[in-house]
């Protein structure tokens, strides 16, 4: 399991030609069963992805490989990977979500376009130069209500908890047991599990209304090792 990454070039793509691959690539997801839920489909229609990737990549937007990103082992992970997670977590209008880390910042804004205007977005990102590149794609894409904060995400952020649904975008040894505490009761979490270098498993964690907890695979996937406290290397 891996990707070739395209070479970097200048972007020769008309803003017309990646709308119409947005398009195109949201209907293949749709037809591979990737994505179902109205609110997540529309999200993706409207994020322009482009945007989120650095300008030499521009053009690679819609193809199906992890992209690089600013910052020390930093990507932008393939198309299919936000519906795979957030289809998964059932997220919904009204959520109050949390992202463990931001990226570009393409995971947090078609997140926040998800639950709307009565759910809350907050994404941690690990990574100084990896958080500048997020802050400034949020900032001039006129996502500001989406709360982007510099710290490690393997703690999670009480001040917003408990939230509805929770979102690890790197590979962990285990799920972070503060994330677990500060997951409401009900509620849904997705991580990468495994150790990095090899193929991992995407699991999804319930929270029930006692505060078990109870865990299943979903597939098997490839992403970067979780750096933090709970991760696989402290900074």
């Amino acid at each position: 399991m891996g990707w070739i990454v395209p070479p970097p070039r200048r972007p020769r793509k008309s803003r017309e030609e990646l709308l119409r691959e947005r398009m195109e690539k949201v209907n293949w997801l749709i037809e591979q069963g990737f994505l179902r839920s109205r609110k997540i489909i529309e999200g993706m229609m409207k994020v322009p992805r482009e945007d989120f990737v650095p300008e030499m990549y521009r053009d690679y937007a819609y193809l199906e490989v992890p992209l690089p990103l600013p910052g020390r082992d930093a990507t932008i992970s393939c198309p299919h990977s936000y519906p795979m997670f957030y289809e998964a977590l059932e997220l919904r209008d009204g959520d109050r979500f949390l992202e463990v880390g931001a990226g570009s910042g393409y995971g947090a804004a078609l997140a926040r376009e998800i639950v709307g205007s009565k759910g809350l977005v907050v994404t941690i990102e690990i990574d100084k130069e990896t958080y500048e590149f997020a802050r400034r794609n949020l900032e001039v894409l006129g996502y500001h209500d989406v709360l982007l904060l510099h710290g490690d995400g393997s703690l999670g952020y009480p001040p917003k908890a408990p939230y509805d649904k929770i979102c690890i975008t790197a590979a962990c040894p285990k799920i972070p047991s503060p994330l677990i505490h500060q997951l409401r009761c009900g509620g849904r979490l997705v991580a990468p599990v495994g150790p990095p270098g090899s193929v991992q498993d995407l699991t999804m964690l319930e929270k029930k209304q006692d505060g078990t907890v109870e865990a299943r695979v979903i597939e098997e996937v490839l992403y970067v090792p979780l750096r933090g406290r709970y991760g696989w290397f402290e900074t």
